[in-house]
């Protein structure tokens, strides 16, 4: 991310503010990526350069229409389409919320494939989870992707931060979810170097 572009996420949602917005809200979402991490650990353990959601493609309308006033930015491959139109929005997966006033961003929305109220992993479409068992909530209410599934995004590119994130992660996780990564982990990326700490 370049860093006029890094600036102009730097005004982003918190977490319970997405929440606030989504309150009611009638379709399953979550918060994802790093701050998904936090969120299970239960206390915000680095600086987020911008803050993630998950919801199915086909409810995206019932989010976006919790954001009057704001528009959305479909993002592919580097590239940004401003205003997104219905074409562009079917060609990607991913959505960044602005404030048109400043130019902020302010909310990442990935729309994910799903079979109704069956998720389906964007990168093995054979992976198939129901909602309910991947979205877990904190104490407060706010539903964040399972652990075991933010990791398995983050083994793609193994960054710093994602291997960072994965160390500070795993001590938390259950056998079972140790377990569910690790089979994930085989299947999507055989060989991958966190196997050896699962």
């Amino acid at each position: 991310m370049s860093e006029d572009l890094h600036a102009r996420w730097a005004c982003c949602f918190s977490p319970a503010e997405v929440a606030q917005h989504l309150t009611g809200v009638a379709a399953p979402w979550c918060v994802a990526a790093g701050w998904a991490l936090d969120l299970f650990r239960g206390e915000q353990t680095r600086e987020h350069g911008d803050i993630e959601i998950a919801v199915p493609a086909a409810a995206f309308p019932l989010i976006r229409d919790r954001f009057p006033g704001y528009v959305f930015d479909t993002v592919s491959d580097g590239r940004i389409w401003e205003n997104a139109t219905p074409q562009e929005l079917a060609a990607t997966h991913q959505t960044w919320l602005r404030d048109p006033a400043t130019g902020n961003y302010l909310l990442d929305v990935f729309r994910e494939p799903h079979d109704g109220d069956t998720w389906i992993c964007r990168r093995d479409e054979g992976i198939r989870l129901p909602y309910r068992d991947i979205i877990h909530h904190t104490e407060d209410g706010v539903p964040y992707l399972a652990p075991e599934l933010v990791l398995l995004f983050k083994a793609k590119h193994a960054r710093e931060k994602d291997q960072a994130d994965f160390d500070a992660t795993v001590p938390h996780l259950t056998p079972a979810q140790r377990a569910t990564l690790a089979g994930l982990l085989a299947r999507v990326h055989p060989g991958h170097p966190w196997l050896a700490d699962l």
